[in-house]
């Protein structure tokens, strides 16, 4: 899986927005702070506030702010609000995915991928990263030596 600087970004930028709830947080702040472009960042931004993740207030004392608690955004939700699902076969679902002969069986690899990919992304939330306090099955697997080795 490739993790686009789009969804890198979004995920730095509501991490920052969590970790300053309830207040609102200017663009120019969390760009500086981040090191984040601005027009990208305010794009962004506005796909999330379309989709209900946060929340904006124009004027002099505006700025961006969580919709709902930290508690409540998973990394997977931010992923499909900004890339699209999660696992996708040339444009695909993984479930819609259908071969023959040698191949037929593909489709399981494909899907359980995806279900892998959930068990991270769906179960680990805004509030989980800002506190370090990941889900045990998480800690778990990043703990393990090998999932640091390049391959």
């Amino acid at each position: 899986m490739q993790i686009s600087a789009k969804t890198d970004y979004a995920v730095r930028a509501l991490l920052m927005l969590a970790d300053r709830s309830p207040e609102l947080v200017k663009v120019d702040v969390l760009t500086a702070q981040q090191g984040l472009p601005r027009k990208f960042v305010e794009a962004i931004l506005s796909e999330l506030r379309r989709a209900g993740l946060v929340r904006s207030q124009r004027g002099p004392d505006g700025g961006y702010a969580l919709a709902k608690p930290a508690a409540e955004i998973t990394i997977g939700a931010v992923i499909r609000v900004v890339d699209g699902p999660l696992a996708e076969v040339h444009g695909l679902r993984p479930h819609e995915t259908t071969y023959r002969g040698v191949a037929a069986h593909l489709p399981d690899v494909w899907v359980a991928m995806r279900a892998s990919l959930r068990t991270v992304l769906d179960e680990t939330t805004l509030e989980h990263v800002l506190t370090g306090e990941l889900p045990e099955h998480v800690r778990r697997m990043a703990q393990d030596p090998d999932a640091w080795l390049s391959r």
